[in-house]
């Protein structure tokens, strides 16, 4: 095994709509790169333009995984079946267990200005597919920052960098790294991410390189398994950097519904039809 990372394969994202026709391009849950276990989609959205998000994503719903939105720029409004409702604005995270099931909707809080962020699916295992609902949901003023030379910054959403900074985020199915990374051209960043994790590195702004390989503004690289990452900054760079501990295990797929077996979601689909979706009958 290389010690340093090196880039596996690289995305280009595909445009796309989703929701009530929001514009956004899509990363993983492609036909380029349909999974990446445990990440089942990424997206990325932003826009000035109101009519590439004003339609939102009313009133849908999920099973079987977890939904996670980064906002960068705008406000969104979210309201679900089980009581909760809130708005995440610029810098802020929404870490949400779908689990069992829920409904809910993301919607504008604007009817103008930019909106961008990130849409990213995380898989559960089939022993939490059905744990009841939870969010975490935080402030961008709630999440650590750690300062590196040469003005580089991290903003550690999950997990921990090697200088210890640990993210407000808790999962104990994946151990995620989810990192928003601000580099100045002519910066090197090291670090360590684990090698049992598969990880993915996505620039939405600027250029990097990655073991003489660039990558630049709406490309994602898959990387291989090592013990240390190292990214230089071409230019100033933003990107993001997310690792997770894969399952291994089967993945059947519908729409809003990941469970293991085309049987579980035929029930998740009985159950949404029943409107039983939040307090299911437990037949997995």
């Amino acid at each position: 095994m290389k010690t340093i990372n090196t880039i596996n394969k690289t995305i280009t994202g595909r445009a796309t709509s989703d929701g009530n026709g929001v514009n956004l391009s899509r990363l993983i849950g492609s036909a380029s790169l349909s999974e990446l276990d445990p990440f089942l989609l990424l997206d990325h959205f932003g826009s000035d333009d109101s009519a590439d998000y004003i339609g939102g994503f009313p009133d849908h719903p999920h099973r079987g995984f977890e939904t996670v939105t980064y906002m960068l720029k705008g406000k969104m409004r979210h309201k679900d079946s089980v009581g909760n409702e809130g708005v995440i604005e610029d810098g802020d995270i929404q870490w949400m267990t779908a689990g069992s099931g829920i409904i809910h909707s993301e919607m504008p809080e604007q009817t103008e200005g930019e909106m961008s962020g990130f849409q990213l699916w995380v898989n559960l295992p089939k022993s939490h597919k059905m744990t009841p609902p939870k969010y975490q949901e935080y402030k961008t003023a709630d999440i650590p920052v750690e300062h590196r030379d040469g003005g580089v910054y991290i903003k550690i959403i999950a997990g921990q960098t090697k200088q210890g900074t640990q993210g407000v985020i808790k999962n104990d199915y994946v151990h995620p790294n989810y990192w928003d990374v601000n580099m100045p051209a002519g910066n090197t960043l090291t670090d360590h991410l684990p090698v049992d994790h598969n990880a993915f590195i996505y620039v939405y702004d600027g250029m990097i390189e990655i073991n003489e390989e660039s990558l630049k503004a709406g490309e994602l690289a898959v990387l291989t398994a090592a013990e240390n990452l190292q990214v230089n900054s071409l230019k100033d760079a933003r990107f993001l950097v997310v690792t997770g501990q894969p399952f291994k295990e089967p993945v059947a797929r519908y729409g809003p519904f990941v469970m293991n077996t085309m049987d579980e979601i035929n029930q998740a689909l009985q159950d949404f039809r029943d409107n039983k979706l939040t307090t299911p009958n437990r037949r997995t």
